[in-house]
């Protein structure tokens, strides 16, 4: 049960951003850019980042959403699922590994993140630019995590709404769709 009142058919960060949206505007606005607009990571990168950070917060919502997301956009779910057990072994570039443990590192404290983490990630190929979103969306989801579970929001009463969910973030991004959610009442 959400600890403020929010829309029933609006589990998680929707709700959240439909509760505010003077203050969902820029949140929407600045993970668009990171997670959709224009970068030399991929879509489903960016959102491995987010699933990263999502699970070590143990944040199931974001989790559970981003996860689906990765998964639509990458074609498959073997990959999504590999990172949250193990970035090391999981079936993604050196790279990819070296970002990802910058962003885990991120999510624990910025002070973890060290000399060493980004040297590895410069010798793996990373740009600065890379580096750089990876922390910022690292950041980013840890303050969605803690928003999502720091007012208690719902769940999907539905599995089948994080399919849902992936394919509106993959086919329309993160910005609020303009018809809004009404239409969510009857479908989920």
């Amino acid at each position: 049960m959400p600890f403020i009142t929010l829309e029933d058919h609006l589990p998680g960060i929707t709700g959240l951003l439909e509760y505010s949206k003077n203050t969902a505007e820029p949140i929407r606005h600045l993970t668009q850019l990171l997670l959709r607009g224009p970068s030399s990571l991929t879509e489903a990168e960016r959102e491995l980042i987010a699933t990263v950070v999502s699970s070590g917060n143990e944040c199931t919502f974001c989790t559970t959403a981003h996860t689906a997301a990765a998964n639509v956009l990458a074609g498959e779910s073997e990959t999504a699922e590999m990172v949250k057990k193990n970035i090391e072994t999981a079936p993604v570039s050196e790279k990819m590994k070296a970002l990802l443990t910058i962003a885990s590192l991120t999510r624990e404290s910025g002070k973890s993140v060290t000399p060493d983490t980004i040297d590895r990630a410069k010798q793996a190929g990373a740009t600065d630019l890379e580096i750089h979103d990876t922390v910022l969306i690292a950041g980013l989801f840890c303050l969605y995590n803690r928003y999502v579970d720091g007012l208690g929001t719902a769940l999907p009463a539905q599995a089948g709404y994080y399919d849902v969910l992936a394919e509106r973030l993959v086919n329309h991004g993160y910005t609020r769709l303009p018809q809004g959610y009404d239409h969510l009442k009857k479908t989920v």
